[in-house]
């Protein structure tokens, strides 16, 4: 098929590749513009834009697809289908209905759970066991639109960064499977009960909750693995943490329960595995308090 292909972050680079290496034409890759990063602040292009300039295909990196002159642009390229995952610009009608096939998303959850910018952190600090990828005909609602397919992957003990990585290949697969059939696959509405919304992550969540129970920690230090990174602050420095065990004991929540780190939740009690001080490379607990000593009964914020 003649594709346009339309995604920013690496969560969407697999689905790209997965589209160049079944055959389709890509004419023609969308990301978001180069943004400042790094020290020096200098531009840094997308994956995706650095993605489709390695495999030679054109970039567009519109600040918006409102305005008349870039909806023409994008209906010129003649389009059987647009591929989105992740893009990050909101797809007015005329985009959405461009393409002779129209826009296909590739959504990082079970809809119509986790509509929205962050399906995979929400679901892993809901507990949820299972999560997945549904291939979505896009159209003016927030992740509304009909089926076409679902794919699913218990969650485990897995970081937002494994299942980000994990579900980026099942959804360049699984989308490759629609489009081998798609003009005769038939898309299923969303179902009506089941709806949430997972909304951006604020980076305040970061800060981990003693108060709440140890499983509810351990989720929460998974979901932001590898970024933003959950963290505590000790002495008035900030500690990253990447990974907890959990461990029976009991005590005041925030609180240090021996010298080994291991720290009371409000019901339970979790030790960090792998942590992380500011500006310092991530190492093990044991390693951190070779050179910190955190003597029990210390108090984190």
């Amino acid at each position: 098929m003649r594709a346009i292909f339309m995604g920013t972050p690496d969560f969407a680079v697999p689905a790209l590749e997965a589209l160049v290496e079944a055959g389709h034409e890509v004419v023609c890759a969308y990301s978001q513009p180069p943004r400042p990063a790094g020290r020096g602040k200098q531009l840094l292009a997308s994956p995706v834009h650095r993605a489709a300039e390695f495999r030679g295909i054109p970039v567009r990196t519109p600040i918006s697809l409102r305005d008349l002159e870039a909806q023409a642009s994008f209906a010129a390229l003649e389009a059987d289908v647009a591929v989105v995952a992740a893009y990050g610009l909101i797809l007015p009608q005329p985009v959405l209905d461009a393409p002779k096939h129209g826009c296909l998303n590739v959504h990082a959850s079970l809809l119509p759970r986790w509509r929205g910018a962050a399906p995979i952190h929400r679901a892993i600090l809901a507990g949820d066991p299972v999560t997945g990828v549904t291939i979505m005909q896009m159209e003016a609602g927030l992740d509304t639109g009909p089926m076409l397919a679902v794919a699913r992957t218990p969650i485990e003990d897995k970081t937002a960064g494994e299942l980000t990585q994990e579900l980026a290949e099942i959804g360049g697969r699984l989308m490759v499977e629609v489009l081998s059939d798609l003009p005769e696959r038939r898309a299923e509405p969303q179902p009506d009960l089941g709806v949430t919304y997972a909304k951006k992550i604020d980076k305040a969540e970061s800060r981990i909750d003693f108060a709440r129970a140890a499983e509810q920690v351990e989720r929460q230090v998974r979901a932001f693995a590898p970024a933003p990174g959950a963290f505590f602050e000790l002495d008035g420095e900030r500690y990253r943490v990447l990974k907890v065990e959990l461990v029976n004991r009991e005590g005041a929540a925030g609180t240090t329960l021996d010298d080994r780190l291991t720290i009371a939740c409000g019901h339970s009690a979790v030790r960090p595995v792998l942590i992380q001080r500011a500006g310092r490379p991530v190492m093990g607990v044991d390693e951190l308090l070779r050179g910190r000593v955190v003597p029990a009964g210390t108090r984190l914020a």
